[in-house]
């Protein structure tokens, strides 16, 4: 597994194919392959001719793990997508993130403008500017002493995805309290490069796609039928919407 030093912090990453680069950015208490290459994201973006690159965010999967909350503020964890593009040597790519990921490539977006073609923006809608989706009741739940002493639903679903996913619960519990940052209504209308919003018609946690798709200068919103926040990820219709955005991109 390729990795580089982004100052003290390992970053684990995957490049695969050829073509023009979109790096990929996972949700919380996800990694890499969960989020992209088991449900078939770097096939379907390698088979369509495009290079796939997607990292483990600090704290997760293979990356380094931190336990200080301000280590993982949104604009530090933007950086480490800004590194890995330097340490490919990529100048501009189209960035696709998934939930706490599409809230790091808005950041990427409007903090590094330069390096970045296009967004797609997955897994959040309006609580990219109004709320920050889920709860921080789920740091709890991740420090408790067990799963059976977690009692709310969405707590205990979260709780167990990171059990399933091995995943280091102390850090997660550290990024969950220190990435909970939202951009104004003045930083996501100053987005110049094409954006495509993406929600599940079920997700109770991203908000409405529509809603900050219409924030955005010619910004597309899509609906994801009948998927909620975890079944929305490897969709069929999510993928064809993101590679007819890609290519109408181009």
């Amino acid at each position: 597994m390729a990795s580089f030093k982004h100052g003290e912090v390992e970053i684990a990453f995957l490049d695969e194919g050829a073509g023009e680069p979109i790096v990929l950015l996972h949700g919380f208490a996800s990694t890499k392959e969960v989020n992209w290459v088991n449900p078939g994201w770097v096939a379907t973006l390698t088979g369509a001719g495009r290079r796939a690159i997607a990292l483990d965010n600090r704290g997760h999967g293979a990356s380094s793990k931190l336990y200080e909350p301000s280590a993982y503020h949104s604009a530090t964890m933007t950086e480490d997508v800004r590194a890995l593009l330097d340490h490919l040597s990529i100048e501009r790519a189209d960035v696709m993130g998934y939930s706490m990921g599409a809230r790091i490539a808005a950041l990427l977006a409007v903090n590094h403008p330069e390096r970045v073609r296009s967004v797609v923006l997955g897994g959040l809608g309006i609580r990219l500017v109004k709320g920050v989706g889920l709860s921080s009741t789920i740091a709890d739940a991740l420090e408790a002493r067990s799963l059976a002493d977690v009692s709310d639903p969405t707590d205990r679903s979260f709780r167990s995805f990171a059990e399933q996913t091995k995943s280091d619960l102390k850090a997660l519990a550290a990024c969950m309290r220190g990435s909970r940052q939202t951009l104004s209504r003045e930083q996501v209308a100053g987005i110049r490069v094409p954006v495509l919003v993406a929600v599940g018609t079920e997700d109770k946690v991203a908000g409405s796609a529509q809603e900050l798709a219409a924030l955005i200068p010619g910004a597309c919103a899509l609906d994801i039928p009948n998927r909620d926040h975890m079944l929305t990820v490897g969709d069929k219709v999510f993928k064809a919407g993101v590679l007819d955005f890609l290519n109408q991109r181009n």
